[in-house]
């Protein structure tokens, strides 16, 4: 019998890795038509949504070093650090449910101002 843990870290992996290197439609393919994806802008909730999403982000993106992950059956937790010209160390979280390899939900968690570059503090 197949491990679902396996293979629902297989799917997120292979998502991850493929929008992270820049690949938005690669990345994809790992989603459901009908998921339902979720992102600190209320507006992100189908996987149009999320390609939009991830199209307005990825341009940014200098790097994306995973910190860690957890597992429970069909669920995976990524924590990892989407690195940008004003971030290196603001953390990100994302939550799948996947069911026959492909990802049915996505929940997005960061902080939103740790993307705002700071003002200039006077000397």
């Amino acid at each position: 019998m197949p491990n679902v843990d396996d293979d629902a870290v297989s799917t997120v992996e292979a998502y991850h890795r493929a929008w992270t290197s820049g690949d938005i439609d690669r990345a994809l393919t790992y989603v459901s038509d009908d998921a339902f994806c979720s992102a600190p802008d209320n507006s992100v909730n189908t996987k149009g949504d999320w390609r939009e999403y991830l199209a307005r982000f990825v341009p940014m993106l200098t790097g994306a070093p995973e910190h860690t992950r957890m597992t429970d059956g069909n669920r995976v937790a990524l924590w990892y650090f989407p690195q940008t010209q004003v971030t290196t160390t603001t953390l990100a979280s994302e939550l799948f449910t996947v069911h026959d390899g492909q990802i049915v939900e996505i929940r997005l968690a960061f902080d939103r101002l740790g993307y705002i570059p700071q003002e200039p503090q006077p000397a």
